[in-house]
């Protein structure tokens, strides 16, 4: 189905059934094998040799597993350790102090999407999310039976939730709207004043914010990095995050869900058991890793951070520099955070391509570059781009992708 947005002309809405490793794959199998493959679409940087996570991490994992102390089933909501620490980690973004008992430890963030979505649902609930945005949450929603419903990101305000799209689509069984930030797929880093009025609106709406904060603290632009929390006070906030992004371990599964709700408006007994409850069916995270994690928190220098912030901020850069070149593609919004960016594809400017999809496929035939189409996260006619790679391979795909963009003009 085709629908109007704020972005310029007509998109499908964003896909319930599709995953982004899903069309990646089917991307990977369709280059031609004669040139080396180079994916600036799937967000796992630890395939580079200059993203590697800090020997603090590494250190406390190995000590953890040589214990022999961690070889057990952990308690489902996490390890007291492990949920102590994630606490205090992150209260350091807050005006209040977390508590333990405020964490669940998930198997990465996408446990924790899928825990919160389930917990939120009943019989005829909806559930808000941003378009474009990442589409687990629509899969999670299509799952529970929780009706999506989808609110643009406008991306002439630096991808900023279209606010009134947002109380025109809520009503009594709206649930929740999600939030991620720093941005995935956007690349953007809200403002103090725009959290804030997210918060506002939810409170007016009498709905929780779900805070999607995996890329929290990867921020190299203006605006500095606010977490949703901050405003727990305003409406209850649901955080999600985990390790992977900022310690470049996704492959560990460490992530977590954390109430924001310092006046106790939505953490009531009953809910609290329904949480722990679900807990106890889903499992979480290997043992060893939970154990490792308040080392992790502690141990890790502001150089390892500042160091993965530097290689991203010159490669966004580099990205956009680039992009400039190719008539074909536009960059609305300069990427201040996270690993990936969307640009625009103008398609009337090239000779035999139909849309973003059949782009990426002959971009991948042609030239085994990857690089994703924005239909798979709710907005046709644009690209992912993921900068989280080496400068070598960044230049390459992106000389590859010039020369796509000049034969096809």
């Amino acid at each position: 189905m085709e629908v109007e947005n704020n972005c310029g002309g007509r998109e499908t809405e964003a896909p319930s059934n599709v995953t982004i490793k899903g069309i990646l794959g089917l991307l990977m199998a369709n280059t031609d094998g004669c040139k080396q493959a180079i994916s600036l679409g799937m967000g796992d940087p630890t395939a580079y040799s200059c993203f590697h996570t800090t020997s603090a991490a590494q250190e406390a994992v190995v000590h953890a597993l040589h214990s022999s102390k961690f070889n057990g089933y952990s308690p489902t909501v996490g390890l007291p350790q492990t949920r102590k620490a994630v606490a205090e980690y992150l209260s350091t973004d807050l005006p209040y102090m977390l508590q333990a008992d405020d964490v669940y430890v998930t198997a990465g963030c996408t446990q924790a999407i899928e825990i919160a979505v389930s917990i939120l649902g009943r019989p005829g609930a909806n559930i808000l999310l941003p378009r474009p945005g990442f589409p687990i949450y629509g899969l999670c929603a299509a799952y529970r039976h929780v009706e999506a419903r989808y609110f643009d990101l406008l991306p002439e305000r630096q991808w900023e939730v279209n606010l009134r799209a947002v109380e025109d689509l809520a009503d009594h069984n709206t649930v929740a709207m999600v939030i991620i930030n720093p941005g995935n797929p956007c690349g953007n880093v809200y403002t103090h004043q725009h959290l804030k009025e997210i918060a506002e609106t939810a409170k007016r709406l009498g709905i929780i914010v779900i805070a999607d904060e995996v890329y929290g603290h990867l921020a190299f632009g203006e605006n500095p990095f606010v977490a949703m929390g901050v405003f727990g006070s305003v409406t209850p906030v649901m955080t999600l995050g985990s390790l992977s992004k900022r310690w470049l371990v996704p492959g560990w599964r460490l992530g977590w869900l954390v109430i924001n709700d310092p006046h106790g408006i939505f953490k009531t007994p009953k809910f609290v058991e329904r949480l722990n409850k679900y807990c106890d069916i889903s499992g979480g995270p290997t043992t060893f890793i939970q154990a490792a994690v308040p080392a992790i928190v502690r141990e890790t220098t502001q150089v390892f951070f500042r160091k993965t912030i530097n290689i991203l901020k010159q490669n966004s850069d580099f990205c956009c520099g680039k992009i400039i070149e190719m008539d074909c593609i536009s960059c609305p919004c300069k990427p201040q955070g996270s690993m990936a960016f969307l640009v625009k594809l103008n398609v009337s400017l090239l000779k035999d391509i139909s849309d973003d999809i059949d782009f990426c496929f002959k971009l991948a035939k042609e030239e085994s570059v990857v690089i994703l189409p924005g239909t798979a996260v709710g907005l046709k006619n644009w690209l992912r781009i993921t900068y989280a790679v080496d400068a070598s391979y960044l230049d390459e795909a992106l000389e590859r992708l010039k020369s796509f963009c000049q034969r096809h003009s």
